[in-house]
């Protein structure tokens, strides 16, 4: 199959494509418990959770975010701090308050029952163009296209195509019909598991035959190099509290989140507090790789903080990184 604009795809091509891959996502699809019961309620909160992050990285957290907020209307119900403790891991916050300020418009705008067009469903907080196709294909078998990341790769290699609305427009063309969620999920899944960015498995794509570039483009947008910086935190315990501070409201970054007081990098700490260091754990944030001192001593005098009981501090909406030293240190 040549390269050609996502106008001009054949007919027969279209049929043979979309037979190949349905047959294919039937016996290979990955056993995910969004996709054994697809409510509305469940397959929103699996899409968010996967944005920016791996399938790998958002099952533990999903099945634990379900047990504390088994319905829409608990989560919409539930405080802000509650919601933030239980994405707690996840990172990029401000999807954890989105989904509860759709929730809570959900209940009070529509009784409690989830929009079914995509145009409802993009006028809810947080859900924008790719999250609203995919619930309402899903769930509703509305027969719409989507296209994330894995979708884009798939169609800019196999069309030899470029440029967003070209793509949605391929997308949309290829697209089946009668069962456009199964055909979306099946393209997704085939950019997540065959066609990877860096090592694409040729051999074994159902649709090689029709592929333009049979592996041989590389993705438009290179990886970036991570950064490394190293950091230093206090762990300061006091019978069986630990103290933390909060960040403030208005921060830019993870507002209102709680974690152990930073201190001076390690490069500029003493030889005696170098030493001093209990252990060492990696943290990666974006492009930023960290390697992370954990100290274990006093905080320093006119640290704003609190002490907070250990049976409390897991029901704290926690920054990833303070999570993983206290469970490091058994905290929590």
């Amino acid at each position: 199959m040549k390269s050609r604009d996502s106008q001009q795809l054949d007919s027969r091509v279209r049929r043979r494509w979309r037979a190949r891959l349905l047959s294919w996502y039937a016996h290979n699809r990955r056993d995910l418990p969004w996709r054994s019961d697809p409510h509305p309620y469940r397959v929103w909160l699996s899409e968010v959770m996967l944005q920016q992050t791996r399938v790998a990285a958002v099952l533990e957290h999903y099945h634990r975010f379900l047990q504390r907020f088994p319905t829409l209307e608990k989560l919409a119900a539930a405080r802000e701090s509650s919601v933030l403790a239980s994405w707690s891991g996840l990172g990029y916050y401000r999807r954890a308050r989105m989904l509860h300020a759709a929730a809570k418009t959900i209940v009070k705008k529509h009784g409690g029952e989830f929009p079914g067009s995509v145009a409802e469903l993009r006028s809810l907080p947080g859900i924008g163009r790719y999250t609203a196709a995919a619930i309402a294909s899903i769930v509703f078998n509305v027969p719409v296209a989507v296209v994330d990341g894995n979708v884009e790769r798939v169609l800019s290699r196999a069309l030899g195509i470029s440029g967003t609305e070209t793509v949605w427009a391929a997308a949309e063309e290829l697209l089946s019909r009668p069962r456009p969620g199964d055909f979306n999920q099946a393209m997704m899944e085939l950019g997540a598991t065959v066609c990877l960015p860096r090592q694409p498995q040729c051999p074994i794509c159902p649709v090689f035959t029709f592929c333009a570039s049979r592996g041989s483009l590389e993705p438009a947008n290179t990886v970036l190099r991570q950064k490394q910086r190293e950091i230093s935190y206090t762990l300061d315990r006091r019978d069986k509290s630990i103290f933390l501070v909060q960040r403030p409201k208005d921060a830019s970054l993870m507002p209102g989140m709680w974690e152990l007081p930073e201190r001076l990098g390690i490069q500029e700490m003493s030889p005696q507090a170098r030493e001093g260091v209990t252990f060492r754990l990696r943290h990666s944030i974006t492009v930023t790789d960290y390697v992370v001192n954990i100290i274990e001593g006093s905080t320093p005098t006119g640290t704003l903080g609190q002490w907070v009981e250990k049976r409390r501090i897991a029901r704290l909406p926690l920054t990833g990184l303070a999570t993983k030293i206290l469970r490091r240190a058994r905290v929590i």
